[in-house]
C-alpha cells in the first residue's frame, strides 16, 4: 500500500506521517516513512546567508533535480518493501510550487509521474493560507509568505490530479488530523476508498 501526502507548508503533513506510521507499528503491522525532499530551505538559506539571490528558474531547476532522485530512489524503496509505505510529498508538490514562481509545469514532471507506479491513494492536507503562516512562523525554520502559501495551495488545485486526491480537514489539532488520516488510510487498506464526486474531491474530517 502506497500512500502519498500532498498540502502547503505549514499543513502539519511531515508531523501527521510520522505519528500515523508509528501508530500503523504499534499496531503490528509494518510501516515506512519516505520524505522526498527538494531541499528548499536549505537553498533558501543559503541564499539568504550568502546575499546571493537565485532566480526562479534556477531554484526550480535544483529543487527539481534533488526531489526526483528523491522520488524515484523512495519508489525503489517502496517497491521491495511489503507494507504500509507514507511518502511526505511527491512530484505534485514541486508541479505545484512552479505556480508560485510563475512557471509552467513543462512536460517531465507530468511525463515521470505518468510512468511510476501510481499511489493506492494521495492524500491532500488541507488547511488556510492564514493557520498554515501561523505554524511557520512558530516553528521558526522557514520563511513564507502569506502570498506565496495561498499561489501555492491555488497551485495544487490547478493540477489535472487533484480532483482524485482525498483531502484532509488539517486546521484541526493533532489528535483530529491524525485521527481523519488514519481513517483515509484504514479506508484504502480495506479497498474502501472514498470516490470522488462531481462536486470536487473527497474531504474527510474526523470532527
Amino acid at each position: 500500500m502506497l500512500i502519498v501526502l500532498t498540502g502547503i507548508d505549514g499543513a502539519g503533513k511531515t508531523t501527521a506521517a510520522r505519528a500515523a506510521v508509528e501508530v500503523a507499528r504499534l499496531a503490528g503491522g509494518k510501516a515506512l516513512l519516505l520524505r522526498n525532499h527538494a531541499g528548499r530551505r536549505n537553498m533558501s538559506q543559503w541564499s539568504e546567508r550568502s546575499g546571493i539571490p537565485l532566480s526562479p528558474r534556477l531554484a526550480d531547476a535544483l529543487e527539481t533535480v534533488i526531489r526526483t532522485v528523491n522520488v524515484l530512489v523512495s519508489h525503489a524503496r517502496a517497491r521491495s518493501y511489503s507494507g504500509l509505505v507514507v511518502m511526505d510529498r511527491h512530484l505534485y508538490c514541486q508541479m505545484a510550487l512552479r505556480s508560485v514562481r510563475g512557471l509552467p509545469h513543462g512536460r517531465f514532471l507530468p511525463w515521470l509521474l505518468k510512468r511510476l507506479p501510481a499511489p493506492d491513494l494521495v492524500i491532500h492536507f488541507d488547511v488556510t493560507p492564514e493557520q498554515a503562516l501561523e505554524r511557520v512562523l512558530l516553528r521558526g525554520t522557514d520563511s513564507e509568505t502569506l502570498e506565496e502559501l495561498t499561489a501555492l495551495s491555488e497551485g495544487y488545485r490547478a493540477l489535472p490530479e487533484f480532483p482524485g486526491f482525498v483531502r484532509i480537514d488539517a486546521g484541526g489539532g493533532h489528535d483530529e488530523v491524525l485521527a481523519a488520516l488514519t481513517a483515509a488510510i484504514s479506508a484504502a487498506t480495506s479497498t474502501a476508498i472514498p470516490e470522488t464526486s462531481a462536486a470536487g474531491p473527497t474531504r474527510i474530517s474526523a470532527k
